[in-house]
C-alpha cells in the first residue's frame, strides 16, 4: 500500500547535540506529532507542553509531500554536499518521526548510502534497520522503545524523573536543560544532577549557541 510522506522541512546542517554532535547531517523533519498538535491553542492540554519546534504543515525550507519512499529519499540525497565517499547521515526528527518513517523509506535511504538516525519520543517502537536511535521521553507518556544509542531527557520534568529511565538499554544517557525563560536555572539543576549521578551527561544544544538550525 502506497503512502505519502509529509516533511515540514529538509535541510543540511551540523548535528548540534548528543553523541553525534559536530557531524554533517541532512535533517528530515517530519510533520505531525502524537503528543501535541503543534497548535498553541492545544498546548496546555497536550501531553508534551514545552516543545519549541514548528512541525505543522509542509511549508518549511525543503518541505513538501512525497508520494513514494524513493522520491523522499532522492529529496534527502539532493541536500547532501559532501564528497561521494564520505559517510552520509540523515537525522529523522519531528514532531514524531516514527509516525511516518517505515521500512520502505529506511530501505530507500540506505540504498543512497545514508546512515539513519532518529530522534523520537519513544512512544512508538522503531522499525528495524535504523542505525542510531535517540529517545527523548516526554512527561507521563509511555516509553515503548526501550533500547538504542541515546536516551536524552529534557530536564527537569516533574513526570519524567531520570531514575525512571536509567535502567533501560541505552549506551548514553543525557540530561538536556529545558529551554525557555528558566534555561539558566535548569542548566544548573542538570549540572548538579550529573555531578551526583555520573551515569548521566550534560547535553548542550550547541546549534542554538552558534546560530544554526
Amino acid at each position: 500500500m502506497s503512502r505519502t510522506y509529509s516533511a515540514k522541512e529538509v535541510f543540511l546542517t551540523v548535528q548540534g547535540e548528543g553523541g553525534q554532535a559536530g557531524r554533517s547531517a541532512v535533517f528530515l523533519r517530519f510533520a505531525g506529532c502524537n503528543l501535541w498538535s503543534g497548535l498553541e491553542r492545544d498546548r496546555a492540554s497536550a501531553t508534551c507542553t514545552f516543545c519549541d519546534t514548528d512541525f505543522v504543515g509542509t511549508n518549511g525550507g525543503g518541505g513538501g509531500k512525497f508520494t513514494t519512499p524513493e522520491a523522499m529519499a532522492d529529496h534527502v540525497a539532493s541536500m547532501w554536499r559532501g564528497r561521494e565517499r564520505d559517510p552520509k547521515l540523515v537525522v529523522c526528527t519531528g514532531g514524531e518521526p516514527l509516525m511516518q518513517l517505515d521500512a520502505p523509506l529506511i530501505e530507500a535511504l540506505h540504498a543512497r548510502r545514508f546512515e539513519i538516525a532518529v530522534e523520537t519520543n519513544g512512544t512508538i517502537t522503531a522499525p528495524a534497520g535504523i542505525d542510531w536511535i535517540c529517545v527523548s521521553p516526554k512527561a507521563s507518556a509511555p516509553v515503548l522503545q526501550i533500547s538504542g544509542q541515546e536516551l536524552k531527557l529534557v530536564f527537569p520534568q516533574a513526570q519524567a524523573l531520570p531514575d525512571r529511565f536509567e535502567n533501560l538499554a541505552f549506551e548514553h544517557f543525557w540530561l538536556q536543560p529545558m529551554d525557555g525563560p528558566d534555561q539558566a536555572a535548569n542548566t544548573v539543576l542538570a549540572m548538579d544532577y550529573c555531578l551526583t549521578h555520573p551515569r548521566w551527561r550534560l547535553s548542550i544544544q550547541t546549534h542554538k549557541y552558534i546560530g544554526v538550525r
